[in-house]
């Protein structure tokens, strides 16, 4: 018996040091989820990149005007049949009562209109010789609003150094 908390002591030093080692799970560097858009993520969030400036591109937000149905939340009020048993000297003695209940559950009133998100902003910077590699050219790199400001108004051709959300536009 005295093994089992020494054998949990040592599983639990275990987990904590292979966790302290590293080997969690990469992060989506994605801000609105739902992936899919084919870009690779960048391995570390405060990753730097240098390179000469190409070119900026700015993705306005696109959105319409859509409509979904409108739901409800409404309760009911019902009673139900509860069975009670009683034991007493070897004896059963079986009675029944009425419990009410709530039973509440969405229920579709109407639709409402709002704004659907076709395509959200983006800023991507393009640039040339990234890393110092000169035949490292053209590479698109996601980058949020203040950092594209910032690299937009450099001159053109100028080194910069930006801290990309992830690979590609």
């Amino acid at each position: 018996m005295k093994r089992r908390p020494t054998l949990a002591g040592l599983t639990m030093v275990l987990v904590v040091a292979l966790a302290a080692c590293g080997g969690g799970t990469e992060k989506s560097a994605s801000a609105h989820g739902g992936g899919g858009t084919g870009s690779q993520s960048v391995e570390q969030r405060d990753e730097k990149v240098t390179g000469v400036r190409d070119a900026v591109r700015h993705l306005s937000r696109r959105t319409t005007r859509a409509t979904r149905p409108h739901l409800v939340r409404t309760c009911d009020t019902d009673t139900r049949r509860v069975r009670h048993t009683k034991r007493s000297n070897g004896r059963t003695k079986t009675y029944y009562t009425t419990k009410k209940v709530r039973d509440c559950h969405k229920v579709r009133r109407g639709t409402e209109r709002y704004t659907r998100v076709l395509r959200p902003e983006r800023f991507c910077v393009r640039l040339d010789a990234v890393g110092g590699r000169k035949g490292e050219n053209d590479r698109w790199f996601a980058v949020n609003s203040v950092t594209f400001h910032r690299v937009q108004q450099a001159d053109d051709r100028a080194k910069v150094t930006i801290a990309p959300l992830r690979k590609g536009c």
